[in-house]
């Protein structure tokens, strides 16, 4: 069977994907994923072809002298809900007549594959990213719009209506759509994992790919340094290390880590709440304190305080000491680690992606 798959160009959106990706390949469907080229690097064992511009891009192309400060969320709503959605309808409409898929699998947020998919009459399915799918205020109107203007009905949210591929931990469940269970996979690009010497507590420290701002790193440095712990930080793409200045002695920094092999290692993550890294860490049974810079980071920390698997600071509470005091007690808990480790034995019992990669075929046409 021949299978589409499309997400939005960022590691937050193509690594979800990918261990489904990589087990219906494996079990000798035809997969053809196309996404932005910086992700292709992370895709090695299918066809990949390139589509859409960067985040980045897209927020280029909205009316920069008309911009009002006031309507963030509204600009925003604009990039994910019209602008990339319109360049993945114009780049995607030839592959899907080149490759005529007999399936599509269009990641949450990029509704412009599924709206392909549904102007070539191809049956879609719609893959999740983490534990919450968040809609944007006023997308309804704009998707809407988009798939007028292509002549086709839809339900008007990022969804489309069509089932979603859901990574959340039954638990944790927030959304009422139409699910088909799958384990969320820790993925990262390979590379080699060198651990900090010692045998004091691991705490390891992220923002992410998107959301990494020098200040609130270094703040999270020097309020976990304080404590009798090795701290590996990664400090992504976003982040000069230069600019983090020295470190004390029980403190790593590099730029990237092999974060799926990491996390089995690690006593405590403190991050920005992104999908993949709260994810990884539940999938661990591995204590969070998060630090929730924007997006659907909120959300996941409300999630992951539910489950008593962690803690998260706003960004009105972030500071050194609320770091160093939240960080101290979190390592000490029992009751979040035995809470982490619940999470992790519920996902453990989730669909594999070789289960789900076993029934894509039942829901092709």
């Amino acid at each position: 069977m021949r299978v589409l798959f499309s997400s939005l160009g960022t590691h937050g959106h193509v690594y979800p994907l990918v261990p489904l990706a990589l087990a219906a390949q494996a079990r000798g469907h035809e997969v053809t994923f196309a996404t932005g080229a910086a992700m292709h690097s992370a895709l090695k064992g299918v066809e990949v072809v390139e589509a859409g511009i960067s985040v980045r891009e897209a927020f280029g192309r909205l009316p920069q002298g008309e911009m009002d400060q006031r309507d963030v969320p509204g600009y925003v709503t604009e990039v994910f809900a019209s602008i990339l959605p319109r360049v993945f309808v114009a780049d995607l409409t030839p592959v899907v007549e080149r490759v005529r898929p007999e399936l599509v699998v269009h990641e949450f947020g990029n509704p412009g594959a599924g709206l392909v998919a549904r102007v070539a009459g191809v049956p879609a399915l719609c893959h999740g990213y983490g534990i919450t799918a968040e809609e944007f205020p006023g997308a309804e109107e704009l998707v809407g719009r988009l798939a007028g203007e292509l002549g086709v009905e839809v339900e008007p949210t990022f969804r489309l209506g069509n089932r979603l591929i859901d990574l959340c931990p039954p638990s944790m469940l927030q959304s009422t759509a139409e699910r088909i269970e799958l384990r969320p996979v820790p993925f990262a690009e390979p590379g080699e994992l060198a651990l900090p010497e010692g045998d004091r507590p691991l705490v390891y420290l992220t923002l992410g790919t998107a959301f990494g701002r020098v200040e609130v790193l270094r703040t999270a440095i020097d309020a976990l340094a304080v404590l009798n712990v090795r701290v590996l930080v990664a400090a992504g793409p976003r982040v000069d290390e230069k600019l983090l200045g020295a470190v004390p002695d029980n403190v790593t920094i590099r730029s990237w880590v092999p974060q799926a092999d990491l996390l089995a290692h690690v006593d405590l993550v403190v991050h920005h709440g992104g999908s993949g890294t709260t994810l990884g860490a539940l999938v661990n049974g591995v204590p969070q304190l998060l630090l929730p810079q924007g997006a659907d980071q909120f959300r996941n920390t409300e999630a992951v305080e539910k489950a008593s698997a962690g803690a998260g600071l706003s960004r009105e509470e972030f500071g050194g000491e609320a770091v160093t005091t939240l960080a101290r007690s979190l390592l000490a808990d029992d009751g979040v680690r035995d809470a982490a480790r619940i999470a992790a034995a519920e996902i453990a019992e989730m669909a594999s992606p070789e289960d789900v990669a076993d029934q894509l075929h039942t829901y092709a046409g």
